[in-house]
This record gives C-alpha cells, sequence and structure tokens, in this order.
C-alpha cells in the first residue's frame, strides 16, 4: 500500500515536470527601436552623390547616421542621381527606373542647367515635373520631401578663370526657381548656397577636384536637415 501511494505521487510528479516542457507559441519580438524602418531616396546631380567624397561622406548618408543616432530606425539611402545630370537626364532616370515609395525624398537639381544650357525657362517646367514626381513618390505626403538650393561653384577653384559674376547672378537665377517652385508646393526648402560660398576663404570645405563640397560641408548640410528631416520620421 505504501509503495502504491509513493508511485502515484511519482507519476503526478512527473506528469506536472512534462507539462511545463510542452512548447508554447512565443510572442512576437518587439519592433526595433524607433519603429518600422524609414526609407530615403535622393535625387539629384554631383551633389547628391557626393562627387569627390566617400559614400559615407554624402549627405543624405550623413543625415541618415545623425537621424539614427537620435533613435530613428533609418536605412540606407537609395540615389538617383549623377555628376553631370540636368534636371532633364534625371527627369528621364526616374521615369525609367520607376522606384517604389519612400518615406523621405530629397531633391537637389539644377547647377548643370545652369553650366550647360542657361534655360530658366525650362528649367522651371521641368523642376515643377521633378518636384511633383518627388511628391508622389513620398506617398503623396509634401511634407516628406526637401528640396536643397544649388551650391554656388564660382568661389572654387574650378571656376577662377571663368566669369564668376556670372555664374554667381544665374546661380541666383536658377535658385529663385526652385525655391518659388518648392513653396507653391509647400515642401520644405534647405537654402545652403550661403554655406558653400564660404569655401572661397575655406578651402576644407571643398573636395581635392577643387569643384565639389568636403565632407565638412556635407556635414554642415546633414546638421541643418536634421531636424526637419526628423520631425516627419519619428
Amino acid at each position: 500500500m505504501r509503495f502504491f501511494f509513493l508511485y502515484m505521487i511519482f507519476c503526478l510528479l512527473l506528469s506536472c515536470s512534462t507539462s511545463e516542457r510542452v512548447p508554447v507559441n512565443n510572442p512576437p519580438p518587439p519592433p526595433p527601436p524607433g519603429g518600422p524602418l524609414k526609407t530615403w531616396l535622393a535625387l539629384g546631380d554631383s551633389y547628391t552623390i557626393g562627387q569627390g567624397v566617400d559614400a559615407a561622406d554624402r549627405f543624405p548618408t550623413q543625415t541618415t547616421n545623425l537621424l539614427i543616432q537620435a533613435g530613428i530606425n533609418m536605412g540606407t539611402p537609395d540615389y538617383i542621381a549623377a555628376t553631370g545630370w540636368t534636371s532633364g537626364v534625371l527627369t528621364n532616370q526616374v521615369q525609367s527606373q520607376n522606384p517604389p515609395q519612400y518615406d523621405v525624398v530629397s531633391l537637389l537639381i539644377g547647377v548643370n542647367d545652369q553650366y550647360q544650357t542657361h534655360d530658366t525657362t525650362g528649367y522651371r517646367l521641368r523642376f515643377t515635373g521633378l518636384l511633383e514626381k518627388s511628391i508622389q513618390q513620398a506617398r503623396g505626403k509634401k511634407e516628406n520631401v526637401f528640396v536643397l538650393s544649388i551650391p554656388d561653384y564660382s568661389v572654387t577653384p574650378f571656376a577662377q578663370y571663368s566669369d564668376t559674376t556670372r555664374i554667381r547672378q544665374e546661380i541666383d537665377w536658377f535658385n529663385a526657381i526652385n525655391r518659388q517652385v518648392t513653396a507653391q508646393f509647400q515642401c520644405a526648402y534647405l537654402d545652403i548656397t550661403p554655406s558653400t560660398r564660404e569655401a572661397l576663404y575655406d578651402r576644407t570645405l571643398l573636395a581635392s577636384d577643387g569643384l565639389h563640397p568636403s565632407k565638412i560641408e556635407y556635414r554642415k548640410w546633414a546638421v541643418r536637415l536634421l531636424p526637419l528631416v526628423q520631425a516627419v520620421v519619428r
């Protein structure tokens, strides 16, 4: 009788131990810090692709790294940009590549329109089309589109034997257009042109090619972009 009693207790304990080892469905892991992954599409020319600097020093990438440090889950930016592109070439490239939609879209284009064609009327039409497309790519959210002004290369060694007064004036004309169009669409506009003119006295703001911004100049843009982008992706 005593043996039977002990045997029943042993079976009961074994049953409890076995039930504790039955696998259960674990809850899904929590989302990463900063919420869902945010995406960025950078449209432009050499100033966007970062001619003369490493990929990590491009202004969209530097801004992204600052956002990550601020606790926002940002992915690596995608680029549709290349040295020498005009607004017309960029328009064709965006149409042919047909990119998906993004959380953030930046647009910086026009220096080659000034350098190659001086066509302000055509630029207004093409820039307007690009800004409309940028808003579409940002899921229709105009507040998620960020336009940067055209840098002034008249202060660079590249332009030292050119008519720098004319270059500066024409850059101002093109920037007046992209600023007006951006205001009409109520998108954010970052005027980085005065900052680029500081390269006249500070050559550390230029890349080794003597024309394009250095990572130091791009960092200045990134610091200014940070709060603007952060406001829409946090």
